[in-house]
């Protein structure tokens, strides 16, 4: 039985340097993740392959130097041409983790039902501040400080809750879900302080359909309750309504406020808004 070689294309042959170059330089398309996800399962083959060559029983026609080499030749073709026209599972398995790792550091929208992860902080205030913009113009206040909690609630859009499915929560201010909330649930770590001493608990928070729903949610909460009031008062000042929501109680962390301080005077903050900064003040 013979197995017919593939034509020498981009990256069918396994002596083709350029390809693997190629992909190098284009390393985060779908294109040439796949073609790096065949490349490793064809090096599995040829692994296999080779191991079956070497358990062999006795001598054969190929056991000189040169009939090792041209059978070792064949094999890392063979190995090549099976994973790209059919599979064992090793290729699918390491596409979809080269996916979600690149997914992870791509432009893309971050804050879909499919991922709930911001690529970078300016990608994440772009995502977040035309809604925060709005709220803060309802409640009054300077939407940097609603800015800096939806930060320090979700890490820069790193850390907001999913749901069973991995969907998005879309919950960037880490809004718990009381008896009263009739939404959906969305179980997730956090870290709660008995006083000084910070406690990993599990927690369910509220899941929203869109960031305007999340963004309004948090609005309509503190115009709602009188323990916000004094934030709200104080809400012209980013500063000054750090240093009130941290009174508050709406968090448990003793360092709540500075912490929201120390994000508002970053120099990260200011540089993910950029030219927006102006637009911050209106």
């Amino acid at each position: 039985m013979t197995f017919p070689l593939p034509i020498n294309t981009a990256g069918s042959a396994y002596t083709d340097i350029n390809g693997l170059e190629s992909l190098k330089a284009d390393s985060k398309s779908p294109q040439a993740l796949g073609k790096v996800a065949q490349q490793v399962e064809a090096m599995f083959l040829q692994m296999m392959l080779k191991s079956m060559r070497d358990a062999n029983l006795g001598d054969g026609i190929f056991d000189s130097d040169e009939g090792r080499m041209y059978q070792d030749m064949f094999d890392k073709q063979v190995a090549l041409d099976m994973s790209q026209h059919q599979t064992m599972g090793i290729g699918d398995l390491l596409m979809r983790q080269l996916t979600q790792k690149s997914d992870a550091g791509s432009a893309p929208s971050a804050l879909t039902p499919a991922r709930a992860a911001a690529a970078d902080p300016a990608q994440f205030v772009a995502q977040v501040l035309p809604a925060i913009k709005q709220a803060a113009r309802t409640l009054g206040v300077n939407p940097q400080g609603l800015l800096a909690q939806a930060v320090l609630e979700t890490a820069w859009g790193q850390r907001i809750p999913k749901t069973a499915d991995g969907s998005s929560s879309f919950n960037l201010f880490g809004i718990k879900a009381g008896p009263n909330w009739k939404g959906a649930r969305a179980t997730a770590d956090t870290v709660e302080f008995d006083g000084t001493v910070a406690k990993r608990q599990q927690a369910v928070f509220r899941v929203y359909g869109s960031i305007e729903e999340s963004v309004n949610d948090f609005a309509q909460l503190l115009s709602a309750s009188p323990r916000y009031s004094e934030a709200l008062a104080a809400g012209a000042d980013p500063r000054n309504f750090a240093q009130a929501m941290g009174s508050s109680g709406y968090a448990t962390d003793p360092e709540y406020a500075n912490k929201l301080k120390q994000i508002l005077s970053s120099e990260r903050l200011q540089s993910a808004v950029g030219v927006r900064t102006a637009g911050l003040q209106k």
